[in-house]
């Protein structure tokens, strides 16, 4: 037991580390892939997928999300870090991919396939498969930012879907949680990028254009990402595009 409190406290530090330069690195062009984490502090599967997906989130070429659900919270503990639109959005994705029910830990990478979160194998077989066939980020996205907006340009097309919503998704700065009750109980554990909010910023039609966003409202959140994630005719989320984080600056 000892041991395995020194291997989550090695790993912590060194995801620690990895957050904080995180803050002064340079906006990737194309990363290797989103991965987007379904999970809750209620669910007893979950935690060795939040242990992976804190080494996920520490990766400079890996824009990771983590969207904390509500359909636990039944068992004896209220997620604190859930959203009903978190679950919406799971909801929407099954959909999308003609599930008939939703899971925890579940990974959507890329927003084209889904597996298991807590396989390290299948999440980075995936991201290289995806990668390998050209269903990786294959639209550039760079961000800059003056004292009081940030201008995220897009690239071209070039093949494929032309058309996608720009999707601005706020996100937590790493939080430690002492889970009190249900399956969890007496475990601490701590979550990295949240999701806490999501919006459209506007419309892609496959070639290259700038929007802009308040430096303000980027100020205010733990960390921010924007997507640019195709959309079925049924509204339900398709492939992701492009995809990078928008950084704040060190002083605001």
């Amino acid at each position: 037991m000892a041991f395995q409190g020194s291997l989550r406290l090695a790993a912590l530090a060194l995801a620690l580390s990895a957050f904080a330069g995180n803050g002064l690195a340079q906006e990737s062009d194309k990363p290797l892939g989103v991965v987007e984490l379904f999970t809750s502090q209620g669910c007893n599967s979950c935690p060795p997928a939040d242990a992976f997906f804190a080494e996920l989130a520490a990766k400079e070429n890996i824009i990771a999300l983590a969207y904390h659900i509500d359909y636990w919270d039944y068992l004896g503990w209220q997620d604190t870090l859930s959203r009903k639109e978190n679950t919406e959005r799971q909801y929407d994705y099954m959909r999308a991919f003609g599930g008939r029910s939703v899971y925890t830990p579940q990974a959507v990478i890329n927003g084209r396939s889904h597996v298991n979160g807590a396989s390290r194998k299948e999440v980075d077989g995936t991201l290289a498969r995806l990668q390998k066939t050209g269903e990786g980020m294959r639209v550039g996205i760079k961000v800059s930012r003056t004292s009081d907006r940030v201008m995220i340009d897009t690239g071209d097309a070039g093949s494929g879907p032309t058309d996608a919503h720009v999707v601005i998704v706020y996100f937590n700065a790493p939080q430690t949680i002492d889970i009190a009750k249900g399956e969890n109980s007496g475990r601490s554990m701590t979550y990295w990028n949240a999701v806490s909010g999501i919006q459209t910023a506007g419309m892609w039609h496959g070639k290259a254009q700038r929007y802009e966003l308040p430096m303000t409202e980027i100020s205010k959140k733990g960390g921010c990402a924007v997507l640019l994630q195709s959309v079925g005719k049924d509204g339900t989320p398709g492939p992701i595009l492009g995809a990078a984080f928008i950084r704040k600056p060190d002083r605001l």
